[in-house]
């Protein structure tokens, strides 16, 4: 029994995780496609997107990159009960995402440091 615990536990995170991104992927699109941004349009697309975050548990991340996606997911929400410019939130959140994708990349991706020499034995 204690097995399918586990991998209903599992299924949950990943659950919990994929809204997450899809949030942050969504907001990200809209301020990135959209010519002109408004602030409404914004809240809009927010409260859209937190009507399938609130229906999933929360859940306690402890890698990196997943708290590090909460975290900034958390950033946008707050942005809804303070109404600034939309344009310092796009810039912010633009650069936030975009760091994200950078922290996740490094990991995928490594420059191999001597190219040449790797083909010496052929």
């Amino acid at each position: 029994m204690g097995d399918n615990a586990v991998k209903i536990k599992n299924s949950l995170r990943v659950k919990y995780i994929r809204i997450l991104q899809r949030f942050l992927k969504s907001v990200v699109a809209y301020l990135s496609k959209t010519e002109k941004v408004t602030y409404e349009h914004f809240i809009k697309k927010i409260d859209n997107n937190l009507r399938y975050l609130k229906k999933t548990q929360e859940i306690k991340l402890y890698k990196g990159e997943f708290s590090e996606l909460e975290a900034l997911v958390k950033l946008i929400i707050s942005y809804k009960s303070i109404p600034t410019n939309i344009n310092e939130i796009k810039d912010e959140i633009l650069y936030r995402a975009n760091h994200l994708e950078k922290s996740k990349n490094i990991k995928k991706y490594k420059k191999d440091k001597h190219k040449n020499s790797k083909f010496k034995d052929w």
